[in-house]
């Protein structure tokens, strides 16, 4: 006889463990067995006050941050949405299925709380411990140089003669002649010097080539990073601006991988907080 489901909502869910729901084999599983992420409220305990509202719990915040790059999720609200429909994801987050998700904005008020050196710790912190627990090798490392939207929209690029656009930049504060790459360059020539942002004048405007086409010329940034051959982990990183070509930074980027691997205290060259 042909079954039909009825379906009907459960007024109580005592029996729903997520331990159980969420597969063995989850690649989150592995990460939440192995990685220790409780050292990270340590990192930032000195950034909250004693009384007041409870803050999310900073290890959360590093988790969805981590997930937000996990599936290549396009926005931090997507996200959001995303957990409430996920049972490994809140698994992973430690949340129950009555539990409220944070709403996204905590990503963006812990970014501002957090602050650029605390981020570098985080960074620095992580890939020190991938070293102890021998993942890196440090021999034999792959370098590259991804481009990045920044976020201003096209309609907020205008276009004039080079040196109204260089007065601009000054007026708007931007700070592209301090990136790394370009100070001091001699034979530094910014591309497109005619364009400019007018929401984000520190990204150059430049064209992402791909498939031997170039597209359009959009405000971007580009990170840099070096890759450890081993196990895939980002041993060093550097972000500037789109024009900034990928052989320039590379002396610096392999200096932060040897004091990684060395276990130096490093100063990153971030360009944008």
């Amino acid at each position: 006889m042909m079954g039909v489901n009825r379906e009907q909502k459960e007024l109580f869910s005592y029996r729903v463990d997520l331990d159980r729901r969420v597969r063995s084999d989850n690649p989150l599983g592995k990460i939440k067995e192995e990685v220790d992420f409780s050292w990270i409220r340590g990192e930032v305990e000195h950034l909250y006050g004693y009384n007041g509202n409870e803050s999310v719990d900073p290890v959360m915040i590093v988790k969805l941050l981590l997930l937000l790059y996990w599936d290549n999720v396009r926005s931090e609200r997507e996200l959001m949405k995303i957990v409430c429909e996920r049972l490994d994801y809140l698994w992973f987050l430690g949340l129950g299925l009555d539990d409220e998700v944070p709403n996204h904005s905590v990503l963006s008020k812990a970014r501002a709380r957090w602050g650029r050196e605390v981020f570098e710790k985080l960074f620095v912190e992580t890939v020190r411990r991938s070293v102890r627990a021998e993942l890196v090798w440090g021999e034999r490392v792959h370098v590259d140089g991804s481009l990045i939207e920044a976020d201003a929209s096209a309609q907020s690029v205008v276009e004039g003669p080079a040196e109204l656009m260089e007065e601009l930049k000054l007026a708007y504060s931007a700070q592209e002649r301090k990136l790394t790459g370009n100070l001091g360059e001699r034979y530094y020539k910014p591309v497109n010097e005619r364009l400019m942002s007018t929401t984000d004048p520190d990204a150059p405007n430049v064209r992402r080539t791909k498939g031997g086409h170039q597209g359009e010329s959009r405000a971007r940034y580009k990170n840099h990073r070096v890759v450890d051959d081993e196990n895939g982990v980002i041993t060093a990183m550097q972000t500037t601006g789109g024009d900034v070509e990928e052989n320039r930074p590379l002396e610096e980027l392999l200096e932060q991988h040897d004091g990684q691997k060395r276990g130096q205290e490093l100063i990153f060259a971030i360009s944008f907080s």
